[in-house]
């Protein structure tokens, strides 16, 4: 599934969309976790555009068709109100899919494999890891914004592309199962990960809860929000468009916030060895706090803001017992460079969770003070 594949049959694939130009080059792109990811090169009369390709991860996207119609209706509703308030350099500013020639908006090959294209965001790039209190903003912002964009998108409810793709409490009973289980034989070289997860169960239903009971209302969040999925100009170093768009889906700001806050608030990369290069970092963190408040406080309530310190010590928790399950059922869900991988992203985020519990008081006045601001 995620060895390169020739650039001939890059190019036979690329021949069932409606692209300009010619192909004539195609490699391997990206960190992502999930998708086979690549960069066309087009020659037109114009000169080199370049597209997006990506093979949709089926085992881990069971309804693409749905996960494309989710995609087109967030991106044409962007479309619309970007029009309607007259910005400029739109193209560059959401994701433009190009149909296939059979009228779909993805490609379904014999075996059986999902394709679709989008642009290439032009003068652009990415960051993995937040280096500065700027980029922390810049990132909280962005996503703050992308939500409040969706906070009124008309029509039925988008569909949920990964069942529960939050929902911790579940996601805690699949690792308990996975413990039970001991599939690839592993659960002996990571007892005290495993005890460590134990020790907090009770976190793991907290946030589900409050949605069931209303006091958190359902809105529409984009489930990945990482410093990696915006496109930043290479100009300005502004934010120009969020990216990866498969997991937005019906859920709580606060999944969010959380993940942000696991990415965006801690200086070492989520596969990083040395733990004591992992903490959470308060400076990060207030910068963080500052963007999304800045665009979110038009739309949150006041559970939602009590609750966004919370949300970072369990979004991090339920990445590191994400990680754990799969290297206990012998990684079948993330990409992996190296057969520890899995139990080296669960000890890193572990030790983010002890970091961010150590300092929660300090972190919780720093947010009430943000948010009365």
């Amino acid at each position: 599934m995620h060895n390169e594949l020739p650039v001939t049959v890059l190019k036979n694939i690329t021949l069932q969309f409606a692209l300009e130009g010619e192909f004539i080059a195609g490699e391997l792109f990206g960190s992502g976790h999930i998708n086979d990811t690549y960069r066309l090169q087009f020659q037109t009369r114009a000169g080199i555009r370049r597209y997006i390709l990506q093979r949709i991860n089926t085992n881990i996207f069971k309804q693409p068709e749905k996960l494309m119609e989710n995609i087109l209706r967030i991106t044409r509703y962007q479309l619309k109100k970007m029009k309607e308030r007259g910005e400029e350099d739109i193209e560059r500013k959401y994701l433009r899919f190009s149909p296939a020639k059979n009228g779909e908006y993805f490609f379904t090959d014999r075996q059986g494999n999902y394709w679709r294209v989008c642009q290439f965001i032009e003068r652009t790039h990415t960051c993995d890891i937040v280096q500065s209190a700027e980029q922390a903003f810049l990132t909280a912002a962005s996503f703050a914004r992308f939500q409040k964009s969706l906070v009124d998108l008309p029509g039925r409810r988008l569909h949920e592309t990964i069942p529960d793709f939050h929902n911790t409490d579940r996601r805690f009973s699949a690792f308990a199962t996975a413990v039970k289980n001991d599939t690839a034989q592993r659960a002996r070289a990571c007892l005290r990960e495993i005890e460590f997860a134990f020790a907090r169960k009770a976190v793991a239903p907290v946030l589900v809860d409050l949605m069931a009971k209303k006091a958190i209302p359902e809105r529409i969040t984009h489930n990945d929000a990482k410093l990696n999925n915006i496109m930043i100009d290479d100009a300005t170093n502004k934010a120009v468009c969020v990216v990866d768009l498969d997991t937005v889906m019906p859920g709580s700001s606060l999944y969010d916030f959380g993940d942000m806050a696991r990415s965006a608030s801690c200086t070492a990369a989520e596969d990083e060895k040395d733990l004591k290069k992992v903490e959470i970092n308060t400076a990060m963190f207030r910068a963080l706090a500052s963007g999304y408040l800045s665009e979110a406080k038009d739309f949150l309530n006041s559970e939602e803001i009590g609750q966004l310190i919370f949300s970072a010590k369990l979004i991090t928790f339920e990445q590191g017992i994400r990680f754990l399950t799969d290297y206990l059922n012998g990684d079948v869900y993330y990409k992996i460079k190296y057969p520890e991988h899995n139990i080296v992203r669960a000890r890193n985020q572990f030790k983010l969770v002890e970091s961010i519990e150590q300092q929660e008081k300090t972190l919780n006045t720093m947010v009430k003070k943000i948010a009365t601001c």
